[in-house]
């Protein structure tokens, strides 16, 4: 997992000029932390959570995955999931990014977690993941992902992310 300190050397290379103004920015210590600051307007950069919402799909002890199409992790397995755009209900978000990803539509029945932690550097820092129930469509893979399948809990495909491998031991040990 990336953490704070490598995470600020992967930003603070794009961010350069000053949104309001265009000066180039001076990285300085405010609000304790090292951030890119316009000395010449005032404007403090601070660098917001990518946040992701997953959704688990539960049949029996079988869970739903679909299997990334793209990098990182191509051909690895992961909840259906993705990141929640600005302004965006995480509700709604994880319900979209199910019909995206599987052909299903979704109503979410309960939160499930909330987990930190940025595995790669494009990947979320948060990811709510959410329990979900099936309320109509026809699987099928769409999206980023080129396949959609249901697993037994002890008998699963490699896992993309860690963030789904604690969702799968979280069930494991309430089954």
């Amino acid at each position: 997992m990336i953490y704070r300190n490598k995470l600020e050397t992967n930003w603070m290379a794009d961010v350069n000029y000053c949104i309001r103004c265009g000066e180039l920015l001076k990285i300085t210590k405010v609000s304790g932390a090292i951030r890119p600051v316009c000395e010449n307007c005032g404007w403090v950069y601070f660098p917001d959570p990518k946040v992701a919402a997953a959704g688990l799909i539960s049949d029996g002890n079988r869970i739903l995955l679909v299997r990334r199409s793209v990098d990182p992790y191509r051909g690895k397995w992961t909840l259906p999931a993705g990141f929640i755009d600005a302004g965006e209900d995480p509700r709604k978000a994880v319900e979209r990014e199910c019909l995206e990803e599987t052909g299903l539509c979704v109503e979410v029945d309960s939160l499930l977690d909330v987990i930190f932690g940025q595995e790669h550097s494009k990947g979320a820092h948060i990811v709510i993941v959410y329990r979900v129930n099936v309320l109509s469509g026809t699987m099928r893979p769409g999206d980023d992902v080129d396949q959609v399948e249901f697993f037994l809990l002890d008998k699963l495909p490699e896992i993309a992310f860690t963030t789904t491998l604690k969702i799968i031991e979280v069930l494991q040990n309430a089954g």
